[in-house]
């Protein structure tokens, strides 16, 4: 696929029959939420004081993985605790800092194919917070990861296309994260990458995305960001 030096693609996305997408950062601005349930659990642990700015890199990470990192010294059954009081405190902020991006409801309602999602939240938590903000009517399914291993391990994806019954080549999965892109590259699908999202660019170029966005309704065939009265406005 022809791309820019600046990254951009120098011509548009085609439709695909099948489309996966990230939640976190690709669909919806949740790192308020999530920081700040991050940080409400670490007040009572010995890590070094943080801020919002040093957790954005670990959301799409698995809870565990992040925790290892940040506290090296802890025990599997401290690292378990940490967990339980994080998946108390993320639900009862109720998601009232998030917000979806500017586009993702018109992309999703003007997209054809069929959608799913391919997400480290487990499904009734992905589930939840899409029919929360109005989303999960657009997807035909709603697949998180439930005991197998997490992106980038390409598992979520598969258990998508699973579901849906199609093959690979199909489908489209679009991520804001390095590993959403290497994940995409181990389940032979398509990446796409969006770049407004939480994830460093140049890491995701590693794995040479076939496209890239800066605005989900580029998803779109008729989407066209420079013409008069253009849907890039539309929220």
């Amino acid at each position: 696929m022809p791309v820019h030096q600046n990254g951009r693609n120098a011509q548009r996305v085609p439709p695909f029959p099948v489309y996966l997408f990230d939640i976190d950062g690709t669909l919806l601005d949740s790192a308020d939420d999530i920081c700040g349930a991050i940080l409400e659990v670490l007040e009572a642990t010995p890590c070094p004081p943080l801020q919002q700015p040093d957790l954005i890199r670990f959301i799409g990470v698995h809870l565990l993985e992040m925790f290892r990192e940040l506290l090296p010294d802890y025990t599997e059954e401290q690292y378990d605790e940490l967990i339980r009081h994080y998946r108390t405190i993320y639900p009862a902020r109720e998601h009232r800092s998030t917000r979806i991006y500017p586009g993702v409801r018109q992309a999703l309602a003007a997209l054809g194919g069929r959608k799913s999602t391919a997400t480290t939240k487990a499904t009734p938590t992905a589930r939840a917070v899409l029919e929360q903000f109005g989303l999960a009517g657009h997807f035909d399914h709603v697949q998180g990861t439930d005991g197998f291993p997490h992106k980038p391990a390409p598992d979520v994806l598969l258990a998508s296309l699973e579901v849906l019954g199609v093959p690979a080549e199909d489908c489209l999965f679009i991520g804001d994260a390095p590993a959403d892109m290497e994940a995409g590259r181990r389940a032979g699908v398509k990446i796409c990458a969006a770049r407004y999202g939480y994830g460093d660019a140049a890491e995701m170029a590693r794995f040479k995305p076939d496209y890239w966005i800066d605005d989900l309704r580029e998803l779109l065939p008729s989407w066209d960001a420079g013409e008069p009265g253009s849907s890039r406005n539309m929220w």
